[in-house]
């Protein structure tokens, strides 16, 4: 399961309502546990709606080695979004949505990029 949400700054609602996508995308009788840092919209009281879904603040602020997602985003920086001028807003979401849906159509390179000893990936 990969679940992404495109918003134009982040914050508790943007991640409440990507916090319910991935709770929507976890099958029946599954239980999702997304490991965060400390960052201040990284709040438990998201979740109390969902029954099937626990944030764990793991990862220490200001530590973007442990953070997985810092991999993808460099990632997507690096091999997908460099370069480029935009039009607007609208365009920005457009190669950003291009870029994301390139990355997840290669499974294998979302498990190795964002594998942790300490973490377990299940495809």
């Amino acid at each position: 399961m990969i679940e992404a949400i495109i918003t134009p700054h982040a914050n508790s609602e943007y991640m409440s309502a990507h916090l319910t996508l991935i709770s929507e995308a976890t099958e029946f009788g599954r239980y999702a546990l997304v490991i965060m840092d400390g960052a201040g919209w990284h709040q438990q009281e998201l979740t109390e709606d969902s029954d099937n879904l626990s944030i764990l603040k793991l990862l220490p602020p200001y530590s973007p080695e442990l953070n997985p997602i810092e991999q993808v985003w460099q990632c997507l920086r690096q091999n997908e979004l460099v370069n480029r001028c935009s039009s607007g807003y609208d365009d920005i979401v457009e190669q950003c949505s291009i870029a994301w849906n390139r990355f997840i159509a290669k499974p294998e390179r979302v498990i190795q990029l964002c594998s942790r000893r300490w973490a377990i990936l299940i495809n």
